[in-house]
C-alpha cells in the first residue's frame, strides 16, 4: 500500500487537528495585514485623500500603536481552531464524494477537489459570517462617527451589543454575500493548491513528499487565486457588516455594490486588492504548510506507535 492510501485509510481526526494548526498559524501572521485590508475597504476619501496601504498603516501606527494591527484577532482565533479544522476535514470527504470515479488507493481528482472545496465554503460560511462580523466591527473601532461609534472592549461585549439591538438577524448580517463569497473562492483555493502542488513537484500528491518550497508557494499561489476571484464581494460584505442599527446606508449586496460603484466609481471594487494579495501569498502558504506538516507529524507519531506495539 502506498503512502496515499495508508494516510487516507488513517486520517480522520488527524485533518482535523492539522486544519486547526494551520488556521492559527494563518490568523496570527497576517491579521495586521488584514486589518488594513478592512480599513482600505470601508475608507470613503471622497476623492480626497490617500487610501494606500502604507498610509494607513502609517497612521494606526502614529495614532493607535502596534497593538491596533491586532485589534479583533480574538474572535477569529478564539474560533479558528474548529474552522480551519472543518473546512480541511469537510474538504476531504467532499472530494471523495464528488469524485467517486477515483481509486481509494490515489488522490482526489481534481474536479473532485474543486467541487468540494465549492461544498465546503458554502458550509462554513454558516460558522464564518458571525465571527468575520465581529472582526470587522472591532477592527474598525475608531473614533471616527462614520464608523463604529460605541466603544467595543472586546468580541464578547459586541456579540452581546449586537444581540441586543439587532437579534439572531443582525448576528448573521451579510451570511449571503458571505455563501457566495466562499462557495467559489474555495473551490478555487483547493484546486489551485493541489495543481499547482503536481506541476512544482511531479508526483507528489501520491508520494506525499513534497517540499517545503513547494508547501509555502502553492498554498501562497491557492490564497491569491482565492481572493482574486471573490475580492468585489468581500468588499460589499465588509461594508455591509460594518454597518450598525443606528448607520444603516445598504438594503443588501446589489444595493452595496450599485451605490459604492456610484459613489466612488468601480476602483472601489479592487480597493485593498494590493494588501489582500500580499497578505494571502504569506498567510496561506504558512496555512497549508502548518496542514501538511501537522499531519505528517501525527501520521508518522502513529505509524512509530504501531511499529512499537508489534
Amino acid at each position: 500500500m502506498d503512502l496515499w492510501a495508508e494516510f487516507h485509510a488513517a486520517s480522520w481526526g488527524r485533518e482535523f487537528v492539522a486544519g486547526g494548526f494551520g488556521g492559527i498559524a494563518g490568523i496570527v501572521s497576517g491579521h495586521p495585514l488584514d486589518t488594513v485590508r478592512i480599513r482600505q475597504q470601508v475608507l470613503n476619501t471622497g476623492g480626497h485623500g490617500s487610501s494606500s496601504a502604507f498610509t494607513i498603516l502609517r497612521n494606526a501606527l502614529a495614532k493607535e500603536g502596534p497593538a491596533s494591527l491586532y485589534r479583533g484577532m480574538g474572535a477569529p482565533l478564539a474560533s479558528v481552531t474548529f474552522q480551519n479544522a472543518m473546512v480541511f476535514q469537510t474538504n476531504a470527504i467532499l472530494s471523495r464524494v464528488f469524485g467517486k470515479s477515483v481509486s481509494p488507493n490515489d488522490p482526489p481528482s481534481f474536479k473532485g477537489v474543486a467541487l468540494g472545496g465549492v461544498g465546503t465554503g458554502v458550509l462554513q460560511s454558516l460558522i464564518i459570517s458571525p465571527i468575520e462580523l465581529v472582526k470587522i466591527r472591532l477592527q474598525l473601532h475608531r473614533n471616527e462617527k462614520h464608523l463604529i461609534e460605541q466603544p467595543h472592549k472586546g468580541p464578547i461585549i459586541v456579540v452581546k451589543n449586537v444581540w441586543r439591538k439587532e437579534g439572531l438577524k443582525g448576528i448573521y448580517r451579510g451570511l449571503g454575500i458571505t455563501v457566495i463569497r466562499d462557495g467559489p473562492s474555495h473551490g478555487v483555493y483547493f484546486w489551485t493548491y493541489e495543481y499547482m502542488k503536481g506541476q512544482l513537484h511531479p508526483g507528489c500528491r501520491k508520494s506525499g513528499q513534497e517540499s517545503l518550497c513547494t508547501m509555502l508557494m502553492a498554498g501562497g499561489l491557492a490564497g491569491v487565486a482565492s481572493w482574486i476571484v471573490c475580492y468585489p464581494f468581500d468588499v460589499a460584505k465588509t461594508k455591509l457588516q460594518a454597518q450598525t442599527p443606528d448607520s444603516l446606508k445598504y438594503n443588501g449586496t446589489v444595493d452595496c455594490l450599485r451605490k459604492s460603484i456610484k459613489e466612488e466609481g468601480y476602483g472601489i471594487l479592487w480597493r485593498g486588492l494590493g494588501t489582500t494579495v500580499a497578505r494571502a501569498f504569506v498567510v496561506h502558504g504558512v496555512v497549508f504548510t502548518a496542514y501538511e506538516i501537522t499531519l505528517r507529524l501525527l501520521f508518522n507519531n502513529e505509524i512509530i506507535q504501531v511499529q512499537k506495539t508489534i
